[in-house]
């Protein structure tokens, strides 16, 4: 009897610890099928580990599922490998070793699109431009290395590009009017990028190119600005935007908040309209209301799009150009505690006016067209027809070369040159009627506009 009574009592014991175990831990219920699904996932993971023809490390195994988990959701949400998160991390800093190039996917299931190439980078002096697709990768620079993008998620597009300075990586483009991709082999670099660069049109009319949002952007902006000021009080400034990827939100924020001195300058909000968070402008450090026109085309991605958005929404500049990327989402960098990460798109942001960009872009206030190949071409032949010198003279005598032969550096020096500034003013049909708006605005606003007496 004592013996019934005590195997009775014990388990009465085990029932209630296993009650309270069960309401402590959640086990898994017809009411939690995701707890079923996760054993699917370790059955898997169990049956490849003892039945595959060849020994795979787990891990691999795990960062693979990882992968494909973070792909099913948008083409920026991925799982960041430990290589990976570091390069992430040297990306905000704008320190890293490949091409200079920003990337994007518009389809899962598509192509790697480029958003923009740096300035002054390999990418942008080989010739690489916004909206170009890149269908193949070829990390060794030969035939026998390609792979497709279609694919690949962003980050494998970006490792296979990346590498040692002084290599070379093949990359199969195919641009808008062409038949085929064409081949580019570009040399891979160190990259160290300044996001800011100034340039002096006339004293008191400054241009500014900022290349993408890094750390300490808004700062060198706002150093470039206080330099201009100093050779003269600025009257107007053209602010490029073009061809920027985009980067940090913060550095996205101070920009704008330099140029405006209240008001919104973007919101977000995540799944179901929660967790608003809102970003302002401040008084303090607001440069003086001149006139701004800002440069966007289908390259300003992003944090730029913050920015031109928020000048147009707050009537502070002038957009001008073609229209944006379209990208209007927020992604959150997660560190794990393996040393990788999560890159997770959390929220959707949204311009003061309240409108998204997301596909929808950012449409110019005053629309103008680049030039494109065939005028350039057309500008060049003209030009080549104005020169003219003693070896245009019928008979001339030949001369004899006083100076070294060309070699691919000299080339690369030569298409360096023609990115200069003042080329820049001659053949960028954006900047000179964004230069002309500003000097009519000038002239306009010296008006008098008061009736005769």
């Amino acid at each position: 009897m004592n013996r019934a009574r005590l195997i009775l009592t014990f388990l009465l014991g085990a029932v209630t610890a296993f009650a309270l175990l069960a309401t402590l831990v959640r086990l898994p219920s017809a009411a939690s099928p995701n707890y079923y699904e996760l054993a699917l996932l370790t059955n898997v993971l169990h049956l490849v580990d003892q039945y595959y023809v060849e020994d795979v490390e787990q891990h691999e195994l795990i960062e693979g599922a990882l992968e494909g988990m973070l792909s099913v959701l948008d083409p920026h949400s991925s799982y960041l490998s430990t290589d990976l998160y570091r390069e992430i991390q040297l990306d905000t800093k704008g320190e890293f070793e490949g091409l200079g190039i920003e990337i994007s996917k518009r389809d899962r299931d598509g192509f790697v699109t480029v958003v923009a190439p740096i300035d002054g980078t390999p990418a942008s002096r080989a010739g690489i431009r916004a909206l170009d697709e890149i269908v193949a990768v070829c990390p060794d620079a030969t035939a026998e290395s390609c792979l497709t993008t279609e694919d690949m998620n962003l980050l494998e597009a970006v490792k296979l590009m990346r590498g040692p300075r002084g290599t070379e990586v093949m990359i199969r483009v195919q641009r808008k009017g062409w038949d085929v991709p064409r081949p580019f082999v570009i040399r891979r670099a160190s990259i160290r990028v300044s996001s800011v660069t100034l340039h002096l049109i006339e004293p008191g009319l400054p241009y500014v190119r900022l290349s993408q949002f890094q750390e300490n952007s808004a700062q060198e902006l706002e150093k470039a600005l206080s330099e201009a000021a100093e050779a003269a009080p600025i009257r107007g400034l053209v602010l490029d935007l073009r061809n920027n990827p985009g980067g940090l939100l913060d550095q996205a924020v101070e920009v704008a908040d330099l140029f405006l001195d209240n008001g919104l300058i973007v919101f977000a909000e995540g799944r179901g309209g929660g967790s608003r968070n809102e970003w302002a402008a401040k008084e303090l450090g607001t440069q003086p209301g001149y006139p701004i026109v800002v440069l966007v085309n289908g390259g300003s991605a992003s944090a730029s799009e913050i920015v031109a958005g928020a000048l147009q929404d707050h009537h502070r500049g002038l957009l001008l150009g073609t229209e944006t990327f379209g990208k209007g989402s927020v992604q959150t960098i997660i560190p794990l505690e393996d040393g990788s990460g999560l890159r997770l798109t959390t929220a959707l942001y949204y311009l003061p006016s309240g409108r998204t960009i997301q596909e929808v872009r950012i449409q110019p206030d005053v629309d103008v067209e680049p030039y494109s190949e065939g005028e350039l071409a057309e500008i060049a032949k003209r030009e080549r027809g104005r020169r003219f010198g003693e070896e245009d003279l019928h008979g001339h005598l030949p001369g004899e070369a006083t100076g070294p032969e060309e070699s691919e550096e000299s080339e690369e020096s030569e298409e360096s040159a023609r990115g200069d500034f003042e080329d820049r003013l001659e053949h960028d049909r954006q900047l000179a009627r964004a230069i002309d708006l500003l000097k009519s605005w000038r002239i306009f606003s010296n008006l008098d506009t008061g009736g005769a007496s």
